[in-house]
């Protein structure tokens, strides 16, 4: 029986300890596909999701360091992975209906399950072995998710969900008179926006910038920095002499 702390770890593998299962492994002389050896045998798969699914913790499904390494290139097979189904998704979803492309996406996954599990079928019966059901292994997976789970990251996104509450009642409220400007000219340049370009093609412009800005600015960040700062004290020199001219700031400030 796995220790009581292994069900608070998170689902999240390293890729230290992913070379260490690996070694113990081969260490151990092996073992049947599917099955970690330090658990007794148990399925990976099966103690992954045991651990996301029982965990005290709300359970962070991307790291920091992944989010970092996916969108600065450091796997490029595995980012050219997301960013080219992610954007064939939304180009799709720019050509057709959500129902559409949602259909064709089951379809297709069903064609692969499908045709995979005849194709071992027929090979278990060529060759008149036991193998059993290709999929067992994610078939026995326990994906239930308890209670104590479920509240865990209900209250963890209410702490979001409070703080975004605060913000906008602090905005329309006018609690800080520059800030609520500030909202009032975004909200107007992006009618502009909206104006030109729908939803679909601004996720579409936001993930190309998204994966193509950060690897940009990692090779040009000197030059980048540099000419950000010019326009972060110039943008700063036009707010504090609206402040000054605005009603109450400059008294607010005063005190």
């Amino acid at each position: 029986m796995a220790e009581p702390s292994a069900a608070t770890q998170s689902p999240s593998i390293s890729s230290s300890s992913s070379g260490a299962d690996a070694a113990g492994a081969a260490a151990g002389g092996g073992g049947s596909p599917g099955t970690c050896p330090g658990l007794g045998g148990k399925s990976c798969v099966s103690s992954c999701a045991d651990s996301f699914v029982s965990s005290s913790q709300p359970v962070s499904l991307f790291s920091t360091s992944q989010v970092h390494d996916l969108i600065f290139w450091r796997d490029v097979k595995k980012t050219g992975l997301v960013f080219g189904t992610t954007l064939i998704m939304l180009l799709s979803l720019a050509a057709f209906s959500v129902i559409s492309v949602a259909s064709y996406l089951i379809l297709a996954l069903l064609s692969v399950t499908i045709s995979f599990r005849v194709y071992k079928s027929v090979i278990q019966a060529v060759q008149k072995s036991e193998e059993g059901h290709p999929f067992k292994a994610y078939l026995d997976v326990d994906i239930a998710l308890s209670s104590e789970a479920f509240h865990n990251y209900v209250n963890a996104a209410m702490v979001h969900v409070n703080k975004a509450l605060k913000l906008v009642i602090r905005l329309f409220l006018v609690e800080d008179l520059v800030d609520s400007l500030k909202l009032a000219v975004f909200m107007w340049l992006m009618t502009y926006v909206g104006a030109v370009f729908n939803g679909i093609t601004l996720l579409i412009l936001a993930e190309l910038l998204v994966f193509s800005v950060p690897i940009v600015y990692e090779k040009y960040k000197t030059q980048i920095d540099h000419y950000v700062g010019i326009a972060r004290d110039q943008t700063k020199a036009v707010v504090a002499k609206i402040q000054a001219k605005l009603p109450g700031i400059a008294k607010k400030k005063a005190e």
